[in-house]
């Protein structure tokens, strides 16, 4: 059985931080690339950040340089520090695994996820 589980969100003024984590079950996360999307009201859910098993980084334009992802394949996670938060930011934070072919390809399983609000 797949389990994804997020953590870590909450009420941030603009400027702070935040570190969203994903506890994944084994089968799925061991071979599997990893991604956190995002949606925010009346949004499409939009992929914010992946890694590849082997760590490798990818990131939406609209948070380069602000958000970072990372793996702990000992612990089953996956992490969102997210740094500089913005009022557009604010979205419910989904942690999925997928492949990497080229591009993030996900898989269709999905955890409750995560609020975060930024606030202005």
């Amino acid at each position: 059985q797949v389990q994804l589980v997020e953590s870590g969100g909450g009420l941030v003024q603009a400027g702070g931080s935040l570190r969203l984590s994903c506890a994944a079950s084994g089968s799925i996360f061991s071979v599997n690339a990893m991604g956190w999307y995002r949606q925010a009201p009346g949004k499409q859910r939009e992929l914010v950040a992946a890694i590849t098993g082997s760590g490798v980084t990818n990131y939406a334009d609209s948070v380069k340089g602000r958000f970072t992802i990372s793996r702990d394949n000992a612990k089953l996670t996956v992490h969102l520090q997210m740094n500089s938060l913005k009022p557009e930011d604010t979205a419910v934070y989904y942690c999925n695994p997928g492949r990497w072919l080229g591009g993030y390809i996900p898989y269709d399983y999905w955890g409750q996820g995560t609020q975060v609000t930024v606030s202005s």
